[in-house]
């Protein structure tokens, strides 16, 4: 299954491709299938740009980057790109909403995960739903909060916020939670996605850079934390697996991450073959 608005599918001279991580190109299982390491493979050989566009922090997804023979980075949910150990863009948070967030989820009975361009900042080394989300995402550079990092945090996701509303955080209108699209988490865990920094945000900030228009980008998603991306590219495509909400936003659909979602959406945009 794949359509454009019209249910067609149009053809541009793509000169770049950006690859959500999780549920895009990761299977919950961890893995990732052969078809789209294969695609990636192919693209990259007809000299198209990939950039992998997370919210995971990049100091812990080097080897992925590696497995792919992928240099390009967008992380923290668009605060931070680099291509080709070139940083082009940095977007620290400011220490006041830090606090703030913080403040917050320690009232509620809520935990944290900060991030920093080398540390993890965890509001808990106790907290058993930390201990499963660190483990989940393989997170190993893991220190406790204190205030010494709170001035350089890239990106922040919200942990164990089942009983109460996002609107609990939502109250300033500079940012959104984004559930995480992560079996197990969905119902709980929230990343802080600013409306100033985001990955649609890094996205212009990159092509800008490397001299791209933008309907020559193609973007993959499958979560809320990639509607930006996906309305900022000229092809923006939804995996089938996503959360409905970021259909909308998306001008593509796919099949899902776990039958070559990656792979069928680059075949029908003509960019393999």
């Amino acid at each position: 299954m794949f359509f454009d608005a019209k249910g067609e599918t149009t053809m541009t001279n793509h000169k770049i491709v950006f690859l959500d991580i999780d549920g895009t190109i990761l299977r919950s299982d961890d893995s990732i299938e052969p078809a789209t390491k294969e695609a990636i493979k192919k693209v990259q050989y007809k000299g198209v740009e990939v950039f992998l566009a997370t919210g995971r922090p990049l100091h812990e997804i080097r080897d992925i980057g590696k497995d792919l023979q992928i240099e390009s980075f967008i992380g923290y949910n668009g605060a931070y790109a680099i291509h080709k150990e070139k940083e082009l863009y940095v977007a620290k948070m400011k220490k006041d909403m830090v606090k703030t967030l913080l403040h917050t989820a320690e009232k509620h009975g809520h935990e944290a995960v900060l991030y920093t361009k080398e540390k993890n900042v965890l509001t808990s080394f106790s907290s058993p739903v930390l201990t499963e989300f660190t483990k989940h995402f393989h997170l190993k550079e893991n220190v406790l909060c204190s205030d010494e990092y709170l001035a350089d945090v890239l990106g922040m996701t919200l942990v164990n916020v089942q009983n109460d509303p996002p609107s609990l955080y939502e109250k300033t209108g500079e940012f959104r939670l984004a559930s995480v699209n992560v079996e197990g988490f969905r119902n709980h865990a929230y990343d802080v996605i600013r409306n100033q920094v985001n990955k649609g945000i890094a996205v212009e900030t990159v092509l800008e850079a490397l001299r791209i228009d933008k309907r020559d980008a193609v973007a993959f998603g499958d979560g809320m934390n990639d509607r930006e991306m996906l309305s900022t590219v000229g092809d923006g495509v939804a995996m089938a697996n996503a959360q409905p909400e970021l259909f909308p936003y998306a001008k593509h659909k796919t099949t899902s991450v776990n039958d070559s979602g990656v792979y069928n959406g680059l075949k029908n945009l003509g960019l393999i073959t």
